[in-house]
């Protein structure tokens, strides 16, 4: 189970301490509190916590959380804003990426995602042994999957130790993200798509419209997630306006949550004008 005391208090660290200030911390603790060195009661428990504390403190994302939501950040039961800020804020201004390691615990009710502790005191001091012997690391397969299959879902085959596994590419999977089984790691390679760009939960699609439609108004077929959407422009609007579908982005991958799905509007301009066109724009002009 985790731990509910302070992360930094457990390594005995101030709050603004430096990525080289944790990891001595956590290199005499460790060492001083592993379970093959220290036979005292309790000594194994107080080496998962350090190595639970080491491991949020220790990366970029996880630390944010945590110094912004505590241990709720890690409960299964937080939402997380990518932003950092409220969903009707800019969705231009600085995005989340939920690229990273989940474990099977964490997709189907698990208490945690914290990983083996003595896995990452072996990375972390090159292969230190619990139990007199060396771990080994597991197989690691990396798996391509195309950005729809990401956002939707599905399913995919790999072959170790001569038999075929299914794995389950959760809906909501980026680039990146990894699952733990009991004999093998896997992680995804998320392709690109020609229409969608991803930004944590959320999709950006550029959708070019002519500018007499941005002038006048009407309706356009967007390209989304769920096929093609017959949206209305209104008259008047400006390069670059963006429209915003409340969730209809990408589902989080602990909740049924969803992001959001902004349309931005590229107005295309002709190159080419008639004389009669000219002479029509320029009386608009006057």
């Amino acid at each position: 189970m985790a731990t509910t005391r302070d992360y930094y208090d457990i390594l005995g660290v101030k709050k603004a301490a430096t990525a080289a200030e944790l990891k001595s911390a956590y290199r005499k603790l460790a060492l001083q509190w592993h379970p093959d060195k220290n036979k005292t009661t309790g000594a194994e428990d107080k080496f998962k916590e350090i190595n639970e504390a080491y491991e949020v403190l220790s990366d970029t994302n996880k630390r944010a959380k945590y110094d912004q939501f505590g241990h709720a950040a890690f409960g299964g039961g937080a939402g997380f804003n990518p932003y950092g800020q409220q969903a009707s804020g800019n969705p231009f201004g600085g995005f989340y990426s939920s690229g990273g390691n989940i474990n099977l615990e964490d997709l189907f009710g698990g208490q945690s995602g914290f990983s083996d502790p003595f896995d990452i005191f072996s990375s972390f001091f090159g292969g230190a042994s619990h139990g007199g012997q060396r771990r080994q690391a597991k197989p690691h397969y990396s798996l391509k999957v195309t950005f729809l299959e990401a956002v939707k879902g599905t399913s995919k085959t790999i072959v170790h130790q001569g038999k075929q596994h299914e794995v389950n590419v959760p809906a909501g999977t980026d680039d990146g993200t990894r699952i733990r089984y009991s004999d093998f790691d896997v992680s995804f390679d998320v392709g690109t798509d020609k229409n969608f760009k991803r930004e944590g939960y959320d999709v950006i699609v550029n959708h070019e419209i002519p500018f007499t439609l941005a002038i006048l108004g009407g309706d356009t077929q967007v390209p989304t997630l769920d096929g093609d959407l017959k949206v209305k422009v209104r008259a008047g609007t400006q390069p670059e306006s963006v429209l915003r579908l409340s969730g209809k982005g990408v589902k989080h991958l602990q909740s049924n949550h969803h992001g959001d799905f902004y349309i931005r509007f590229v107005i295309k301009l002709p190159t080419r004008l008639s004389s009669k066109q000219k002479d029509l724009l320029k009386k608009f002009e006057e």
